[in-house]
């Protein structure tokens, strides 16, 4: 065979080819890669001979010369839908058993390769780290139940023991765990509070091409003065005192050189530990370790961020400081892994004297509660280390990696539950926690109602412990099955670490007492007959255009209904996305039913004895069967490939949310 005839033969081959790929995905009616789709067709063009060879040999023999036109045309079609079979059902069973995404391409196999070389190490040293502090059977999922306060206290000091030497993330992951009194127990949140992220500075020949990248240019050239020997040093960052060629002091952040790529590997491996832990342990799942994880991991990706810790510290400081002072960033030097900011002077607030603590303590809880309940932009970290004592007297707060933001209708539901909780009304106080957290659907209100006037009866009085009136109030919450969103459990993690700093500023200080004060003093004096004035005109506007076209559809109404054509269209399936699943779900249904039609009537055709002879062993009956047979495979198969790319294709669904 000479090239040109050899050139045309494989053109017409992979012409074919491409045909029956493409004959069997329309067939299908789903859409498969590219290169899946063609190694089908080009499995099924290599199979189709010796598949179909013995199929067709018992038919029987067809004279060549003289074929009748009704067998020649059923063999003809027999032997096309078969082969177009072929690649379907390779196709399917794909689908199945490898779904897309789930075999990755070369680029994807060689990182994938890599990282898991990368992971492994690490995991390796966790898992020592873990096995080292007793912690291995609780990772299997086998741990002993802990009952007894001794018990739960030895298993936190070996948590804590264990996050303090797994590094920076795994620090950061219990200081965030120690703040969610509502998922862990006392023992777990009063030990993983102790953890400290204190380390060693980095040396200055580190740090120093850090800040000449992002500042574009020498230290010495951006700044007058700066002192080389940080005043702090923790896992991320570390700070340095500096001055400004304009003779303003600032304050110098500046990210640790190669903190990202480590902290970006533990937080792969936090959430994929997240999710075993989830699917194959009973705490796991009953923590929601994966959405743990998933706030964890962005919240830590902004404190990366210098850029994010600058706009945070503009808005609380924009928000109004009352007693208190926040540092002022400098803009324009404020970069990714550089933050400048205005230098408070003072000492830490732990060399506070005695009877400076407790206006010291009011005026930091007056600072926070306005935060939160009024201004909506909210400290989320404030504990000791975060503030100054400055040399007027006052409060410094410091370091606003941790920020968080509550929408309007969040906070009016706060203020309402303050508000009933000063007046001790339950009622109030329930319906103004379900305004704040998501309702269930089988949520018993009347026994919500009742625990929550017996916590008010136990808690809301001077001098009762504020430290246990959150733990049981987040208990009552996980007792009624309420879910709390992530920024309202920022406002209880920031409550939690306030009534830590209070205690340590003024010993004795009564929380309790000095917020409903607040409540009292800065919350009733909200609703005013001018508030009231001023919400209702700001109603009235809004409903104004409404209020105009009234009267005239009120009218049309009583006409229609006086003269007996008054009637009302109700619109079935208005969405268009909901017309489109019920369709889908139609076509499955037809499908299936004309896939088991063609299957029965192939099988009883196929039973038939006698019929017209079509070839020497087979009727006109059985090659009809055979034909239907083939088509009901065909409508099968379709069915089983959407029904096995349905739970990708239509995860978007209303009803599926």
């Amino acid at each position: 065979m000479d090239l040109p005839t050899q050139l045309l033969l494989s053109v017409f081959t992979l012409l074919m080819i491409i045909g029956l790929a493409t004959a069997a995905q329309r067939l299908l009616d789903v859409r498969f890669g590219r290169l899946r789709t063609f190694l089908a067709a080009l499995v099924a063009f290599a199979l189709a001979q010796p598949m179909l060879e013995p199929i067709l040999s018992s038919l029987g023999p067809v004279d060549r010369e003289n074929p009748p036109a009704a067998p020649a045309m059923g063999i003809l079609l027999l032997i096309v839908m078969s082969v177009v079979l072929i690649p379907m059902v390779i196709l399917v069973i794909a689908e199945a058993l490898v779904p897309p995404g789930s075999v990755p391409g070369p680029l994807e196999l060689v990182r994938s390769v890599r990282g898991r070389l990368s992971r492994a190490r690490r995991y390796s040293q966790i898992t020592r780290i873990a096995i080292k502090h007793g912690l291995g059977p609780y990772l299997r999922g086998r741990g002993e139940r802990l009952d007894d306060r001794s018990g739960k206290v030895r298993l936190a000091r070996s948590l804590r023991e264990a996050l303090d030497e797994g590094g920076v993330t795994f620090i950061k992951l219990g200081q965030v765990l120690s703040t969610r009194r509502d998922l862990l127990p006392a023992e777990f949140v009063e030990e993983l509070g102790r953890l400290q992220d204190q380390v060693a500075p980095a040396p200055w020949p580190e740090i120093e091409p850090v800040l000449a990248a992002e500042l574009g240019g020498p230290v010495d050239e951006a700044f007058a003065e700066f002192d080389r020997t940080p005043l702090a040093a923790a896992s991320i960052g570390q700070v340095h005192a500096a001055r400004l060629h304009s003779g303003e002091s600032v304050v110098v952040k500046v990210l640790r050189p190669g903190i990202w790529p480590v902290v970006s590997k533990d937080l792969d491996i936090v959430r994929r530990l997240a999710a075993t832990l989830e699917s194959r342990t009973r705490w796991g799942r009953s923590l929601g370790l994966r959405d743990l994880a998933e706030g964890f991991a962005t919240a830590i990706r902004e404190e990366l961020d210098f850029r994010v810790e600058a706009a945070n510290m503009a808005a609380v400081t924009a928000s109004g400081g009352g007693g208190v002072t926040y540092p002022a960033p400098i803009s324009a030097m404020c970069t990714e892994r550089v933050l400048v900011m205005r230098r408070l002077s003072g000492r830490p607030v732990t060399a506070a004297a005695p009877e400076q603590g407790p206006q010291l303590a009011r005026d930091l809880l007056d600072c926070l509660l306005r935060q939160i309940l009024i201004e909506g932009v909210f400290h989320a970290d404030p504990h000791p280390g975060n503030l100054m004592l400055l040399d007027d007297g006052t409060l410094g707060l410091l370091d606003f990696g941790a920020v968080g933001r509550l929408d309007d209708s969040v906070r009016s539901a706060l203020r309402r539950f303050l508000l009933a909780m000063n007046r001790q009304d339950p009622l109030g106080v329930t319906d103004a926690l379900l305004e704040v957290v998501p309702r269930p659907e089988d949520i018993d209100e009347a026994a919500l109602e009742r625990a929550l006037g017996q916590f008010m009866a136990r808690h809301v009085t001077a001098g009762m412990d504020s430290a246990q009136m959150f733990t049981d109030l987040f208990r009552i919450v996980s007792a009624y099955g309420l879910s709390i969103p992530p920024e309202v459990a920022a406002v209880f993690r920031a409550l939690a670490t306030l009534e830590g700093t209070l205690v340590r500023l003024s010993p004795g200080f009564d929380l309790i007492g000095e917020a409903r004060s607040f409540a009292g003093r800065h919350l009733a004096e909200r609703i005013t007959p001018e508030t009231i004035k001023e919400s209702v005109t700001q109603e009235l506007v809004a409903l104004l255009p409404m209020l105009r076209r009234l009267p005239r559809r009120v009218e049309r109404i009583a006409s229609a209904a006086e003269h007996g054509r008054f009637t009302m269209n109700v619109r079935l399936l208005a969405d268009d996305r909901d017309r489109r699943y019920v369709t889908g779900l139609l076509h499955q249904v037809l499908l299936t039913v004309l896939g088991a039609t063609a299957g029965v009537m192939a099988v009883i055709l196929l039973g038939t004895a006698g019929g017209p002879p079509a070839l020497a062993n087979t009727s006109l009956f059985q090659l009809i069967g055979y034909n239907l047979l083939v088509i009901a495979a065909i409508l099968v198969l379709r069915v089983l490939a959407l029904i096995f790319r349905r739970p990708r294709a239509s995860d978007d669904h209303p009803a599926r949310r």
